[in-house]
């Protein structure tokens, strides 16, 4: 059965196509390179739309708010630092976006390297800790009726062909060298 944390696991893939290429693009910097502000602005894009409004609205909206029922039992609860940490990243992303906008490198660099290191520990974490837990803690019928409750979210939050869009970017980043 296709579940919930494997299409969110999968999402992460995607994301981290993006982390990538952030990271390389601040070597590119360090190196001599000026701010490629295209780049940061679909970078930027893709982080508020398809790992926030898309990715982390599942995560929090669905996931952690279903993992936080009575009937839902797990050893321990990590979500509040999940959610922390999904503030502090759009905060690197806010002041990334002001760096790109300002020329100033110094706190592009200081941003996109500060999100894409919390992005790739976090992702770790889930994938790793979180999303196991849930696993074990939501039976079948739960699992299933959040799949649905996915569905709809993601036709709520992106029409047609969006999805498809920021996939197709975070492949064309994936291969940016």
């Amino acid at each position: 059965m296709n579940t919930p944390t494997t299409i969110l696991s999968n999402e992460h893939i995607n994301i981290l196509k993006v982390v990538g290429a952030l990271t390389r693009e601040c070597s590119a910097i360090e190196d001599g390179k000026e701010i490629d502000e295209e780049f940061f602005t679909q970078a930027i894009d893709f982080i508020r739309n398809y790992s926030d409004k898309f990715h982390h609205a599942k995560e929090e909206d669905i996931l952690f708010k279903q993992l936080e029922t009575p009937d839902e039992e797990m050893h321990c609860n990590p979500m509040q630092q999940m959610l922390h940490e999904h503030d502090i990243g759009r905060n690197f992303v806010k002041n990334l976006e002001k760096g790109v906008n300002e020329g100033n490198k110094d706190e592009v660099l200081e941003n996109a390297r500060g999100y894409a290191d919390l992005l790739t520990d976090h992702i770790a974490k889930e994938d790793n800790i979180l999303y196991p837990m849930a696993d074990e803690a939501l039976n079948d019928e739960t699992q299933k009726l959040m799949l649905e409750q996915f569905s709809k979210a993601e036709q709520k939050r992106f029409e047609k062909g969006t999805k498809e869009k920021y996939v197709a970017l975070a492949n064309e980043f994936e291969k940016r060298k």
